[in-house]
């Protein structure tokens, strides 16, 4: 009953499908804003008379940011109000897109992607967090699979997008787009999403609703621990947490493959940092992640699984494009039509996903989503070596679906029955978990193509060597699911 005072909103504040529109819209453009960006880097490089390695920073510093501060603006937004610091991430976000786009130096750019990075961790920690106070707990894998689908459209809709626009109005219109669509679904946050109860009308409800003595008590209680929270944000732990992502997300990008020295002491600084950040966490008295979260049966399972899960997606962007062109002999504008078949199958079929988990339960679809991407591993392991592209096609079109269901069904099971004022910290931690996971994929699936491929330079070796790797690659990826979906029996289990 404490939370009488806490999870109300006001009465006909908001409207269900307004507010879910105002989501998907911030879901989208943040994925749109990673995705339409690569395709920039090349022209970036000439206008400002930059390296390739200089230019990645572009992408390199919103990615960085996003992963460093994803947990720390989600438990803010716990503290202080999740509407109010969504509509500043929305603002923040749209504002330093509009800075990115007048950018008159690569370092003013890189700066100004660092804080579109900074509004974009907003917008991702949130977004699933209002799930929950936007539609009715029946509905939730439906919501979860539609923000989806949303994140698989802006993925899918940036290398296109991008390349029309570059082409007919240059590359500061990208960040034009980006600030527009930013400021559209800033109004739609403003106007939709619901507003918590002023506390004195909650403080009424509460003494309406119960005996006189009970109420007053339990209206102390909220107000004095909702007070000293506000008071309380863990700003030390906050700081090293951040220290800690950005150095282990460096270590994984840093080198484009190459593991050196550098990476090394960076990873070491990580693993140093995740130690000192979980000992400190046990000593303040209000942390940033509870450590009784990282022991819940329900959350930490789901955390390693979706970071096993995106781990293996990244591989499909890393390894793909390399057996399109060097395997198969397709060329660019082929190759890009037929990696757009997986965004495109994930943005339709996230909502269906997430019907089918509100009919027979997220525990089960989070099983059958996994043996899916099972199954989708081993058809790419297989299947395009004996029949080309659309072996490569067939085996995709197996394996997206059984991402998003696995997405959905994972995120309803966790978000669903979270306590209220802990759905900021667990939802950026669900986005965590996903970007550690591509950020890994990206340097660790690399790496095993690249010693399959047995040469230093893929980009010459010969078709039967790269037919090899891709081989080797999504069979090492089945065995990574295969493992996630061990640890869903055992969590089933464990429940």
């Amino acid at each position: 009953m404490a939370d009488i005072a806490e999870t109300r909103t006001a009465p006909g504040s908001h409207s269900t499908a307004g507010a879910l529109a105002g989501l998907s819209l911030a879901m989208l453009v943040s994925s749109l804003a990673t995705s339409i960006a690569n395709v920039a880097l090349p022209t970036l490089s000439v206008a400002f008379a930059a390296s390739f390695a200089a230019v990645q920073w572009v992408v390199l510093a919103y990615l960085l940011t996003i992963t460093a501060l994803i947990v720390s603006v989600g438990r803010l937004g716990d503290l202080v109000g999740r509407r109010p610091l969504l509509i500043v991430g929305l603002a923040l976000f749209s504002a330093a897109s509009s800075a990115a786009a007048l950018a008159p130096s690569l370092a003013f750019l890189i700066g100004a992607r660092a804080v579109q990075g900074l509004g974009a961790a907003v917008m991702m920690a949130l977004t699933m967090a209002f799930v929950g106070e936007t539609v009715p707990k029946e509905r939730t894998g439906s919501a979860m699979g539609l923000l989806g689908t949303m994140s698989a459209i802006g993925t899918a809709l940036g290398p296109s997008l991008g390349g029309v626009l570059i082409a007919a109005l240059g590359w500061r219109s990208i960040f034009l787009v980006n600030a527009a669509l930013g400021a559209v679904a800033l109004l739609a946050a403003w106007r939709f999403l619901p507003a918590a109860i002023p506390a004195g009308e909650a403080a009424g409800i509460v003494r309406r609703a119960m005996p006189a003595g009970e109420a007053a008590g339990i209206v102390r209680r909220a107000t004095g621990v909702r007070g000293e929270a506000r008071r309380r944000f863990d700003t030390v732990g906050t700081l090293l947490l951040a220290a800690t992502l950005a150095a282990y997300a460096l270590s994984m990008t840093t080198g484009h493959g190459h593991f050196g020295s550098l990476n090394i002491a960076l990873l070491g600084a990580a693993a140093a940092g995740a130690v000192l950040f979980v000992i400190v966490e046990a000593k303040v008295a209000s942390p940033l992640v509870k450590p009784a979260l990282l022991r819940d049966p329900v959350l930490a399972p789901s955390l390693a699984m979706n970071a096993l899960v995106s781990t293996v997606m990244m591989a499909t962007l890393v390894v793909g494009p390399f057996f399109l062109s060097r395997g198969l002999g397709l060329g660019d504008a082929a190759t890009g039509a037929v990696l757009s078949i997986g965004p495109i199958v994930s943005a339709l079929c996230g909502v269906i996903a997430g019907r089918a988990v509100d009919r027979l339960g997220a525990a089960a679809m989070v099983t059958a989503g996994l043996m899916l991407m099972v199954a989708g591993c081993v058809a790419l392991a297989a299947l395009p070596g004996l029949f080309g592209v659309a072996g490569y096609a067939a085996a995709i079109i197996l394996l997206t679906p059984g991402y998003q269901l696995f997405q959905a069904a994972n995120n309803t099971a966790v978000m669903a029955d979270v306590d209220r004022n802990e759905r900021g910290v667990v939802s950026g931690m669900l986005s965590l978990s996903r970007n550690l996971g591509l950020v890994t994929g990206t340097a660790v699936m690399g790496a095993v193509f690249a010693f399959a491929v047995g040469t230093g330079n893929i980009a010459t070796a010969p078709p039967e060597a790269v037919a090899g790797g891709m081989r080797f690659t999504f069979t090492a990826a089945s065995v990574l699911v295969v493992v996630a979906a061990v640890i869903a029996v055992a969590g089933r289990r464990s429940e």
